[in-house]
């Protein structure tokens, strides 16, 4: 997880990189430890195909730069009106370890037909979870913001005992 800042730097270098003409605006960058979905407006007369067309290669370029400077692969999305369409994002899978009444939540889920799988059912429920709780887990989220300004202000403690050696003699 990253800090505020660090996401308000990344969204400035993309803001920096991405030619004027590729959105109207910059809607958002979000970052997690594989991804970075970059989601940015477009004209009301364009549509999803024709932004995809037209911008093709000015956001492979970006996205080379960015893969290649932040490790992480970059996804790209558009917005249009209240409509976001994300296009090249990437499906991480993830390892849990579920008990039984656990895992039978999930194959009610799959039984009733509201998810294909075990795994589609997870992801239903962490949808779920994340709409329900916006408000709590955005709390959280500035919470941990916080903790990481806090840990990087604290003593630096790589095992440099000279200095402290220097002051007691």
């Amino acid at each position: 997880m990253i800090t505020a800042e660090q996401n308000e730097q990344l969204r400035a270098w993309f803001a920096e990189r991405l030619p004027v003409d590729v959105y109207e605006s910059l809607d958002s960058v979000v970052v997690d430890r594989e991804e970075i979905t970059v989601v940015g407006v477009i004209p009301a007369t364009e549509s999803v195909k024709e932004f995809r067309e037209r911008t093709r290669e000015q956001r492979i370029e970006v996205a080379r730069e960015a893969e290649s400077l932040y490790r992480r692969k970059v996804a790209w999305g558009v917005r249009a009106g209240e409509e976001t369409t994300l296009f090249t994002h990437l499906a991480v899978p993830v390892m849990t370890r579920l008990r039984q009444s656990e895992r039978q939540v999930l194959d009610t889920l799959v039984a009733g037909g509201v998810a294909r799988s075990r795994a589609d059912a997870l992801a239903w429920c962490v949808r779920l979870v994340g709409r329900n709780t916006d408000e709590w887990l955005t709390e959280l989220r500035d919470s941990l913001d916080k903790v990481q300004r806090v840990r990087s202000q604290g003593p630096d403690v790589s095992g440099n005992t000279d200095s402290m050696k220097s002051e007691s003699e």
